[in-house]
């Protein structure tokens, strides 16, 4: 049987919490970022969960995680 593999993109978007969630980065930080507010970029900072109905998604491309 040959070896599971992570996908390597998902390894560089999703972190695995000690609970079992999946954490990741906001979107909308890279560019044009002129036009967007102080208080938006600063919220963007912030992480944020993988969503309840898209975690075995991540799940199948991690599964070492």
């Amino acid at each position: 049987m040959p070896k599971m593999k992570s996908k390597s993109g998902a390894k560089k978007r999703f972190r695995a919490t000690a609970s079992g969630k999946f954490k990741r980065s906001q979107k909308g930080k890279r560019h044009i970022l002129t036009k967007k507010s102080q208080k938006r970029k600063r919220q963007l900072r912030k992480g944020a969960m993988v969503h309840e109905s898209q975690e075995h998604q991540i799940r199948a491309m991690l599964p070492h995680a």
